[in-house]
């Protein structure tokens, strides 16, 4: 196990590993435990009682956090026509089609998020390869393959997060900056695991979170008590 730095070591001695704190509390203790230099990014991990190799309880999809993310994601359009000047209007940083394809082969990933119109899918889905493992592809259970252009874009810009169970039955979501001030951070968390149980899959059974926690950048995990949300 790698070997935590001083600074960390010091945090974790705030956290007892044992409890799991009300969200206002985690919140707080989250604010204290942050003693990094730069703004640490929020991010809440659960660790979920599905099966994630069965096709019926498979996690995936998306929404708009309440207060954002704290960061504004570059987003990549491929579209024609039409729908090419309403990505722009909607505030696209990039719009196109084959020319941006041609510029993602030779290695351009100046973006985070990519938005596709479904005519598109058939040239886009051959950058498969290249976007695949780094989790860009776009898919319509994330809203990212759609004729709603504008809607799409001014949510990803908005604060839209994905969410999506690993092989390991885990989710990691990012919910903010640690200099958003308490409230927002308890509000887009109690959005986010309202929309995970939303999302519980009807074949899931026992216990659907078994453990939820919250954390800084560089900080340790704080374990959230979320069993107001079942």
């Amino acid at each position: 196990m790698a070997k935590r730095g001083k600074r960390y070591q010091e945090a974790a001695k705030l956290v007892d590993r044992t409890k799991q704190y009300d969200v206002s509390e985690a919140v707080s203790l989250l604010k204290e435990t942050a003693k990094a230099k730069f703004d640490e990014s929020v991010e809440v991990a659960f660790r979920l009682g599905v099966d994630p190799k069965k096709a019926d309880q498979q996690i995936r999809g998306a929404f708009v956090l309440p207060h954002g993310t704290g960061k504004t994601q570059r987003v990549l359009v491929f579209a024609k026509g039409e729908k090419l000047k309403e990505a722009e209007a909607a505030g696209a940083d990039y719009v196109g089609d084959q020319d941006l394809i041609a510029k993602i082969n030779q290695g351009w990933f100046e973006f985070d998020v990519i938005v596709a119109t479904p005519d598109m899918m058939a040239e886009v889905g051959k950058l498969g390869r290249v976007l695949g493992p780094k989790g860009l592809m776009p898919n319509p259970k994330t809203g990212t393959v759609t004729f709603e252009v504008e809607k799409a874009v001014k949510e990803i810009k908005a604060g839209k997060v994905e969410y999506r169970v690993d092989k390991q039955s885990n989710i990691h979501v990012p919910i903010g900056k640690i200099s958003f001030d308490n409230q927002k951070l308890i509000e887009n968390f109690t959005a986010l695991v309202e929309t995970i149980v939303k999302v519980k899959p009807q074949a899931a059974k026992g216990v659907y979170m078994k453990n939820v926690s919250i954390t800084s950048t560089m900080g340790p995990g704080i374990k959230v008590d979320v069993s107001n949300y079942r």
